[in-house]
């Protein structure tokens, strides 16, 4: 039961990130510095929209003698395009925010991030293709990479999709423009105190 309200929470977040989408909206960014990140996927979840809409016509056409399988195929093809138009809708009106004590990151409906500035001990840009699941780092690739990492000076606490805690040290996320984004983050570091002197590597 735990799972499917789970489930259904993010069901819902999808749907308002669909209608925010829609009226051109975001979620979120408050007075904070937005960074989008679902440029690179979205030509791809685009693609993946249109081969449903062109199954859910040729479904149509083939199951139009048995009417109720025809009525339950169309409503779960009409819900897959519902659902991949809404989870790209998700990641473009959930970008990262960059507030002023804290960096928002972001990933759909699924991942919301948030690490205190005084956390964080290196920002670079660094442009990964492959990523392995290793202890106390997260990767949220876009489009199969990753453009920006981050390191911090102690662990902090990230919620898998069901809910599990992990400690998380190093985190590895793609945005649109990561030059951007981490002039952005080291300036308003410089700002604040750092908990480690440990420089940024070049960008």
């Amino acid at each position: 039961m735990k799972t499917v309200l789970i489930l259904a929470r993010y069901e819902l977040r999808m749907l308002v990130s669909l209608a925010l989408w829609v009226t051109r909206r975001s979620h979120g960014t408050g007075t904070g510095q937005a960074f989008g990140y679902a440029r690179g996927q979205g030509a791809m979840m685009f693609g993946f929209a249109f081969v449903c809409l062109v199954e859910t016509v040729t479904m149509s056409v083939l199951l139009k003698d048995l009417p109720v399988v025809h009525a339950v195929v169309f409503v779960l093809d009409v819900y897959t395009i519902v659902f991949v138009i809404g989870l790209h809708a998700s990641n473009v009106v959930r970008p990262h925010v960059l507030e002023p004590d804290a960096l928002r990151i972001r990933r759909a409906v699924h991942v919301d991030l948030r690490i205190p500035l005084e956390r964080i001990v290196s920002v670079r840009r660094e442009l990964r293709a492959t990523h392995t699941c290793k202890d106390g780092e997260l990767d949220l690739a876009m489009g199969a990479q990753t453009s920006v990492t981050l390191e911090l000076t102690e662990p902090i606490t990230h919620l898998t999709f069901l809910g599990r805690p992990r400690r998380i040290r190093l985190v590895r996320f793609h945005a649109d423009d990561p030059d951007a984004l981490v002039h952005a983050v080291r300036q308003a570091r410089s700002a604040r105190p750092l908990a480690s002197p440990v420089p940024d590597l070049p960008a």
